[in-house]
């Protein structure tokens, strides 16, 4: 029989829980709001439907999807956080799309949102390093932050913190 593990009992201590990271992806308006069309049982693709980013993320992880354009390759300039979610458990899995077109996919809880333009955040966000060539973080598809920025994200987008596991700060 197993016991129950308290620190200096000689019991097994339990699988450490691995810490929640924050996580923005990138893809287009469009394709990003595909994945959050049924909420508590979304989707998340990144890099044009590879595995290997995917499998960084853990159950419980935050994400945010930024959207530089509104369409796939369009010159309509979109600039702005769209969606925003929990990672939940599983692994990437495949999805045939039709046409050939089998990306892998990560299940999201998504949260309501309202979109928030970058601009106005971008002197407050740690991870842009140089405000000339802010965009360049994105090029990859998809990027890991600290907590202070994802707060500062989701509070633009007017998300329900707690749903988020972000305490809401002491008033």
């Amino acid at each position: 029989m197993k016991r129950a593990y308290r620190a200096g009992s000689g019991a097994t201590p339990p699988h450490p829980t691995p810490p929640r990271r924050n996580w923005i992806a990138v893809a287009c308006q469009e394709h990003a709001l595909r994945g959050c069309a049924q909420p508590e049982h979304g989707f998340m693709q990144v890099c044009h439907g590879k595995q290997a980013p995917l499998q960084r993320l853990n159950a419980g992880d935050r994400v945010v999807y930024y959207a530089p354009t509104r369409t796939r390759g369009g010159q309509d300039k979109l600039q702005a956080f769209v969606s925003a979610g929990l990672v939940l458990p599983g692994p990437a899995y495949s999805f045939d799309m039709g046409g050939g077109f089998v990306p892998y996919r990560r299940d999201v809880a998504y949260v309501p949102v309202q979109p928030a333009p970058i601009a106005p955040l971008l002197d407050a966000l740690d991870f842009v390093e140089d405000r000339q060539h802010w965009g360049y973080r994105f090029r990859f598809g998809l990027l890991e932050v600290g907590d202070a920025d994802m707060r500062r994200i989701l509070r633009a987008m007017q998300a329900p913190l707690e749903r988020l596991h972000f305490q809401q700060p002491a008033a």
